[in-house]
């Protein structure tokens, strides 16, 4: 049976209120503590303005908060539930012969669609604001003395001329351009030839090339040159699928992005899983909602409560570390990606829902 619609409005919306103030909240909190990271960085490189790394935070953030948002739900639910039940709103729920399945509806919708939102609308947004973060850091930090903070990529390559070792402190997600770019090259016979050091980097079909490059060899000056050329065996599809992980890849374009990498003969798991996992995220948040409520119906005047709720965070940390063990399986190929994908989902509605039958009916 539905619950009526005056009612049912009323309790979306102080779902609705509770989940996006809970991540409203942790998304400031990530913003600001990214943000005097990015002052505190700003200090090693040139043209770094306060208004400039403030933008650039702005950028970061949506990325990192896209990771708490299941959290955010679990959070907001609880909070909504309790708030509820502290006002005794639910106590005269169930006096009208409302049962819990009932005013727990208007919550499992605000949690399918906000589950829609975030895979449809805010994770392809973030991950395109993630990859113009990602260019701005190779422009503002490829020169700072210590931007790489020991997370360089390395790169071994044969080409025409001999191998070529290329060290670079960043990648832009997305394309198969490195900045901060430090390249070694050898002869046939293996003995060092020269060393180039670039702004930046851009693989193409059979060659890198490099801007702004300064050549140092054993036995000249240095030379400095706008654009260099250098051979390359290396395949761009390769490359800038290593260069992209697959969060960073809007939900929209993973169907072409597994398409692309299938077709270069390269693995795809990753993606397919990271298409999965979007696609069960809104059964996730559901499996909040049912978490929460399992902790928090409880009425007040029975004490316990502070108990509960921290039965509700471990049971939502322990449903955290189950996706994170499933998506690593997943990724490595020991579980099918869509069984890894919405395994926790599942499983954590499922319990849930045993829950709450064992509290509500017995």
């Amino acid at each position: 049976m539905l619950i009526g619609p005056t009612l049912g409005r009323y309790f979306a919306a102080r779902f609705l209120r509770t989940v996006l103030g809970v991540f409203v909240t942790v998304f400031a909190l990530v913003y600001t503590l990214d943000f005097v990271e990015l002052l505190r960085r700003a200090g090693e490189a040139q043209g770094a303005s306060a208004g400039l790394m403030a933008q650039l935070s702005l950028y970061r953030t949506p990325a990192v908060a896209e990771g708490v948002l299941p959290f955010a739900v679990l959070f907001g639910s609880m909070a909504a539930l309790l708030q509820l039940s502290r006002k005794l709103e639910l106590v005269v729920a169930r006096a009208a012969g409302i049962s819990a399945w009932q005013f727990l509806q208007p919550g499992f919708f605000v949690a399918l669609a906000l589950g829609a939102v975030a895979v449809g609308v805010y994770n392809p947004v973030s991950a395109l604001l993630k990859q113009r973060s990602t260019e701005i850091e190779a422009k503002i930090f490829a020169k700072a003395t210590r931007a790489s903070s020991g997370k360089d990529l390395w790169i071994r390559q044969k080409g025409l001329d001999g191998e070529a070792i290329l060290r670079a402190e960043t990648a832009i997600e997305g394309t198969t351009t490195l900045a901060g770019v430090s390249v070694f090259t050898f002869d046939g016979a293996g003995k060092f030839a020269e060393q180039l050091v670039a702004a930046r980097a851009t693989l193409h079909d059979g060659y890198w090339e490099l801007s702004d490059v300064r050549v140092l060899t054993p036995d000249a000056p240095p030379e400095s040159f706008d654009t260099y050329l250098i051979a390359s065996n290396l395949d761009p599809a390769q490359v800038r699928q290593g260069f992209t992980p697959p969060e960073s890849v809007p939900f929209w374009q993973l169907p072409t992005t597994i398409a692309r990498t299938e077709r270069a003969g390269l693995d795809a798991t990753r993606y397919r899983l990271q298409y999965d996992v979007l696609w069960a995220r809104p059964v996730l948040f559901v499996a909040m909602v049912l978490v929460a409520a399992t902790v928090s119906l409880r009425f007040f005047r029975f004490g316990g409560v502070g108990k509960l709720v921290l039965g509700g965070v471990a049971a939502g940390f322990a449903l955290y570390v189950v996706r994170q063990v499933m998506e690593g399986l997943g990724a490595s190929g020991l579980v099918a990606a869509p069984v890894a994908a919405w395994f926790p989902a599942v499983v954590g509605s499922l319990l849930g829902t045993l829950t709450l039958l064992y509290q509500e009916d017995g």
